[in-house]
């Protein structure tokens, strides 16, 4: 068996399939809900950060526009996007799919892949806000191109993002464990 993975023997393994079917017919939230409780969790960073004096850049003495000055503020950029990412990426796993402002407008990140949101994919889903802020923010509009309403972020991380005060709009897909073996063995 060993040797047959290491020759390369392998068999494509379709392992979200399953999970894809079970989450047929669930609401997403929409872009408005999704902006505001963005918004939300971004002021509660900006807020927390102004309290604890995290906000004031070091003391700088070098004049503006040399080296020494666009070092300081590279490094006070850095320090501001690792905070709101370790944020974003602890709030979601914690929050098992809920930010602050996720919960406050009663949305949820839901894993396409798996049953929880994993640290992986909160970290992934946390970096891929700045791969949405790229090109002027086009990758927060690509929500109204997919046709599950992902942006890049939710693509990055294998995510969607449900409304939890809608009904589900359809039944979830029943796959036999029977079925899909029989099916399998058929393509062997």
């Amino acid at each position: 068996m060993l040797l047959k993975r290491w020759r390369g023997d392998r068999a494509f393994h379709a392992h979200e399939t399953a999970r894809m079917d079970s989450l047929n017919g669930l609401p997403l939230a929409s872009f408005k809900k999704r902006a505001y409780a963005i918004a939300i969790d971004f002021l509660l960073v900006s807020a927390v950060r102004s309290l604890l004096h995290l906000n004031g850049h070091a003391e700088n003495h070098a004049p503006e526009g040399t080296v020494g000055w666009f070092l300081i503020e590279a490094a006070e950029f850095v320090k501001h996007v690792i905070e709101s990412t370790l944020y974003f990426a602890i709030a979601l796993r914690v929050g098992k799919g809920q930010t602050v402002g996720k919960w406050a407008m009663k949305i949820c990140v839901v894993s396409l892949t798996e049953p929880t949101i994993s640290w992986w994919q909160s970290i992934e889903r946390a970096l891929g806000y700045g791969a949405s802020l790229l090109e002027g923010g086009f990758g927060f509009f690509q929500y109204y191109l997919n046709k599950n309403r992902q942006t890049v972020h939710d693509r990055i991380a294998e995510t969607i993002v449900v409304d939890l005060t809608r009904p589900r709009a359809e039944a979830p897909i029943q796959t036999d464990a029977k079925e899909l073996a029989e099916e399998s063995a058929g393509l062997a």
